[in-house]
C-alpha cells in the first residue's frame, strides 16, 4: 500500500539511491572543538561522558600554558600514533583530524602529507581540508590534492574537503572538484551549516548534487533569524530529516561529526559540564533523526 510516507521518502530521495538496499551505518563523533577553551584531556573526558564512542580531533586547546595544538603540523607521526591510542584507552574511536593548512597555502603539499602521515599513524581514516573564504588559485587547490591522493590512498587515509567558501563554497563545487581529481581518495565532507552560512544556499537542495561523494558529514546547523549565527544541530533553520535522506541506503560507514553544538543567541558554557550537556543533546537530536529516517 502506498502512504503519504511513501510518497514523501520517495520525493525526497534521489532514485540511483532508492535502487540501493544496504542502510548506511552512522557514527556518532564528537569534535574536540567544542572544548577549544578547555584542555585536550577534559575534552575527551567530557565527551566520552556525552555519551560518545567516537572522537574527531580539533585544532587547538587552551592548556595551563597556554593554547596547544592538538597535534602541530611539524609533529612526528609517533605523536599522533600516541594521542590515538590514549583516546582508545579512554573508550574513543579517533575518526577524524583537521589539515590546518589551506590548500592553496605555499606549503600546502608538504603539511598534507605530514598530516596524512600523522592520521595513518593514529589509525584514523579522514583528513579534513578545505581552502580560503575566497575564490581563487582554483589551480594550485585541485593541484594539491591530484599530487596527495596517492600517499593517501598507500596509507590508507581519505581526504575530505568541505563547504568552506571560496573554492568549496557548495556542495556542487565541491563535487566538481572531486570529479576533476578523479580519485578514489578524495571526497566529501559535507557541512550544511556552512552552506546556508557563508553563501546563504539551501543546503537541502545543493546536497542533491553532491550526495554520491560525501562519506562523512560536519554537523552544524545555523540561524539567518534573529541573528547570523551558527548553532548546534536543531537549534537552527536546516531541516536534518531531508539532509540526511540522500544518504540513507549507501552501504558506506559514514561519520557524524558534530563542530558546532551551541545554542544561538546565547553565550558559551563558561564550565566544561556545559558543554558536556549540549553535546549530549546534539547527539541525541541527530540519533532521534537517524532512527526515524531509518523507520521509513
Amino acid at each position: 500500500m502506498i502512504t503519504r510516507r511513501t510518497l514523501l521518502a520517495s520525493s525526497l530521495l534521489p532514485a540511483a539511491a532508492q535502487a540501493r538496499t544496504a542502510q548506511t551505518k552512522f557514527t556518532m563523533a564528537c569534535m574536540t572543538l567544542p572544548y577549544s577553551a578547555f584542555p585536550l584531556e577534559r575534552a575527551l573526558t567530557g565527551i566520552k561522558s556525552a555519551g560518545y564512542d567516537h572522537v574527531a580531533w580539533g585544532v587547538t586547546h587552551r592548556e595551563s600554558s597556554g593554547p596547544r595544538p592538538v597535534i602541530a603540523v611539524e609533529a612526528q607521526a609517533a605523536e599522533s600514533a600516541r594521542l590515538g591510542a590514549r583516546c582508545r584507552n579512554m573508550g574513543l574511536e579517533p575518526v577524524m583530524m583537521f589539515s590546518t593548512v589551506n590548500l592553496e597555502a605555499p606549503n600546502a603539499l608538504d603539511a598534507h602529507l605530514r598530516r596524512i602521515d600523522q592520521a595513518a599513524a593514529a589509525r584514523i581514516p579522514f583528513l579534513l581540508t578545505f581552502g580560503k573564504t575566497s575564490p581563487g588559485e582554483y589551480g594550485t587547490f585541485v593541484g594539491n590534492l591530484k599530487k596527495m591522493a596517492p600517499h593517501a590512498k598507500k596509507s590508507g587515509v581519505m581526504v575530505v574537503i568541505k563547504q568552506h567558501g571560496g573554492n568549496t563554497a557548495t556542495g556542487a563545487d565541491c563535487a566538481r572538484i572531486v570529479n576533476e581529481v578523479a580519485h578514489e581518495s578524495v571526497k566529501i565532507c559535507y557541512d550544511a551549516g556552512n552552506v546556508l552560512d557563508y553563501e546563504n544556499h539551501d543546503p537541502i537542495a545543493d546536497i542533491q548534487t553532491c550526495w554520491p561523494h560525501i562519506r562523512a558529514f560536519n554537523i552544524k546547523d545555523h540561524r539567518n533569524t534573529p541573528k547570523d549565527q551558527d548553532c548546534g544541530p536543531g537549534f537552527g533553520e536546516i531541516d536534518h530529516y531531508k539532509l540526511f535522506m540522500p544518504v540513507m541506503r549507501t552501504g558506506l560507514t559514514i561519520p557524524l561529526t558534530f563542530e558546532n553544538i551551541f545554542e544561538p543567541l546565547l553565550p558559551r558554557p563558561a564550565a566544561p559540564e556545559g558543554v558536556d550537556a549540549l553535546a549530549r543533546r546534539a547527539r541525541e537530536y541527530v540519533e532521534t533523526v537517524i532512527r526515524g529516517l531509518q523507520a521509513v
